[in-house]
């Protein structure tokens, strides 16, 4: 079992920064693919990141290439979502979550689940 705990929700101002950190509890983090997702009022659950167990291996979705970045520090236990030049349409609840299936996009492929964290981009 592992559980996720986010941090870092803020209320910043468009063009503002903000970093996300998730921690993760239980064994084998350097195992499991770390991926970020975010769900706006009104809208289904949408991808945003994921670092895979090779640490080299991370993909971010299109809407947020150039402005987010996610990062682990598997020592820690520890994913990072930096995200810059932040935008109005950024305004989310972000979720950290996890799986051992393998580095996928869908958020049916993970198996565990963070409580989200707020992030409000005031124009």
């Amino acid at each position: 079992q592992v559980q996720l705990v986010e941090s870092g929700r803020g209320l910043v101002q468009a063009g503002g920064s903000l970093r996300l950190s998730c921690a993760a509890s239980g064994r084998s983090f350097s195992s499991y693919t770390m991926g970020w997702f975010r769900q706006a009022p009104g809208k289904e659950r949408e991808f945003v990141a994921f670092s895979s167990w090779t640490i080299d291996n991370t993909y971010v979705a299109d809407s947020v290439k150039g402005r987010f970045t996610i990062s682990r520090d598997n020592a820690k236990n520890t994913v990072y979502l930096q995200m810059n030049s932040l935008k109005p349409e950024d305004t989310a609840v972000y979720y950290c979550a996890a799986n051992t299936k393998g580095a996928y996009s869908t958020s049916w492929s993970y198996d565990y689940w963070g409580q989200g964290t707020q992030v409000t981009v005031s124009s």
